[in-house]
């Protein structure tokens, strides 16, 4: 629906858009002002609701770019607690805590690297690993010995 103002400047574009047309003669039938008027008015407001449509388009699309770029964060700050939480519980393994681990987290999927001094210790680093909420999967690349 059209505001009391818009439609008075749409009525106001029509009015100079008739008097243009009815300036330059081009051999159409003849239109009776009114009907030139009414015209000029239609076309005017289908091109008002084209531009909201449009616009309503142009905001559906900058709320769905919003929406993906706040989950994008969430999901990286969930993926950075999970990495940090493995790492304080491979802290806390008496066998684990001297090694070098890195844990990756991407998406829930961790991937551990490094060395383990057993088989025991690589399988309770992933158990440990897999035991940490958020997790989906575990890469075990852990490497048993020095």
């Amino acid at each position: 629906m059209l505001t009391s103002h818009k439609r008075t400047t749409m009525t106001a574009i029509a009015c100079a858009a008739l008097l243009a047309l009815a300036a330059c003669d081009n051999g159409a039938p003849e239109q009776t002002a009114g009907q030139k008027v009414d015209a000029a008015i239609n076309t005017m407001e289908q091109k008002a609701d084209a531009v909201g449509a449009e616009v309503k388009q142009g905001v559906e699309t900058a709320k769905e770019g919003a929406q993906n770029a706040i989950d994008s964060a969430s999901d990286t700050a969930r993926d950075a607690a999970i990495t940090t939480q493995i790492n304080a519980d491979l802290a806390r393994d008496p066998e684990l805590s001297a090694l070098k681990i890195d844990v990756d987290t991407t998406d829930g999927k961790v991937v551990l690297k490094g060395s383990a001094p057993s088989d025991a210790a690589r399988e309770r680093a992933a158990a440990k690993a897999l035991a940490v909420a958020g997790v989906t999967a575990v890469d075990n690349q852990l490497r048993v010995g020095s």
